[in-house]
């Protein structure tokens, strides 16, 4: 018998892990109805270990999201807005290239950039305002773009997605966000997202993106509609992807934050849920490097109990964050590098500073007189 399990039914899942054996879909269902919090953690962190050792990952990056306007009227979303609305906004390039400079110094090492559907704006534009990123910021990876932000462009451009990625990443994309994944099941998504691309034509989005050499990031929206069994589906085709392409980076759990938007009458997700969603990614997802808590959307506290419950990576400084807070989320809009060395300390674990490729990062202290 595995130790520290006190849910029977958990237990042949937990030998298949200490084995280190795929596990199944019905084991990943067996996870999530587990009331044993500590038992699911406890194997969570067996296999966190084995990946990572005691390190935790962090960047100093920043977020740009450079327009809100969004033809897609998604029941999930507080942040996107109609073009009439307002209180809608786009930047111009030159915003986007001053936004960018605000508090930057030689620490940064990521912009994070993801916006709305904007019905005029054209890939040539996106392409500009990326090679005006690289010119004054050229040391600095551009993560940029979602899966759905691609094929919006991909059918405005009447173009393939592949050509869309290719002048992308000719223009300075460096790798991709997970962002847009929501929850892949064709039942869900009508109701939460119908005006976006189907969990079909992201997955191949992915897929094309990770052949062509792009990096991203997966996510997964959780907390609303969707059940057990949608989530391990989901979780399970992302792991099938990686199988096939191993482009992916790093898994990011998100909460549905249900406050401004057309279902605010849903309640929020608990810690207990927000931890079991950890647990449960990094013992399904064994073909992937990374499971990130995303302080953001957790909050730093529930970000560092993640720590001992699969996660090996906390995001980064962020500085401004709209998408969530558009929500609801009452946390801070960014942390400075020493807040995060003091959190992932505080945990009991070694920060590790990393780019967005997960290559360490070392400076000197001077380097982070901005930030820091």
């Amino acid at each position: 018998m595995v130790p520290r399990i006190s849910d029977k039914n958990l237990r042949p899942v937990a030998e298949k892990v200490m084995a280190g054996e795929r596990l199944a879909f019905d084991d990943g269902v067996a996870l999530y109805r587990s009331p044993d919090l500590l038992g699911v953690g406890y194997l969570a962190n067996h296999v966190r270990e084995k990946l990572n050792g005691n390190e935790t990952y962090f960047n100093v990056n920043r977020h740009i999201n450079p327009t809100d306007v969004c033809v897609a009227a998604c029941k999930l979303c507080a942040f996107g807005k109609q073009k009439r609305n307002p209180s809608a906004y786009t930047m111009s390039h030159e915003q986007v290239w001053h936004t960018a400079g605000l508090g930057y110094s030689e620490a940064v090492s990521e912009f994070h950039i993801v916006g709305g559907l904007h019905p005029e704006l054209d890939l040539e534009w996106y392409c500009r305002m990326f090679r005006g990123l690289k010119e004054r910021f050229p040391a600095v990876h551009l993560k940029a773009l979602t899966m759905v932000e691609v094929g919006y462009l991909s059918r405005r451009e009447n173009i393939s997605v592949r050509e869309t990625l290719e002048r992308l990443k000719q223009s300075g994309v460096d790798s991709m966000p997970g962002g847009g994944a929501e929850i892949f099941s064709e039942r869900v998504r009508r109701i939460i997202c119908d005006h976006k691309i189907d969990g079909d034509e992201w997955i191949e989005t992915a897929r094309t993106a990770h052949r062509i050499g792009l990096k991203s990031n997966a996510t997964m929206l959780y907390g609303h509609i969707e059940t057990e069994e949608d989530r391990i589906d989901h979780l399970i085709r992302l792991r099938a992807l990686q199988d096939d392409t191993g482009g992916f980076q790093t898994y990011i759990p998100l909460a549905f934050h249900p406050e401004n938007t057309p279902m605010r009458h849903m309640p929020m997700t608990s810690g207990f849920q927000d931890i079991k969603a950890i647990a449960v990614a990094r013992l399904m997802l064994d073909n992937f490097p990374h499971v990130k808590a995303y302080w953001i959307m957790m909050t730093p506290k529930i970000a560092q109990v993640a720590q001992r419950f699969g996660a090996d990576d906390i995001d980064g400084t962020v500085v401004e964050e709209k998408i969530y807070h558009d929500a609801g989320a009452q946390t801070a809009q960014s942390l400075r590098r020493g807040q995060l060395l003091r959190l992932i300390e505080r945990a009991g674990r070694e920060p590790v500073e990393r780019d967005t490729l997960y290559r360490r990062v070392s400076r000197d202290e001077a380097a982070f007189t901005v930030l820091a």
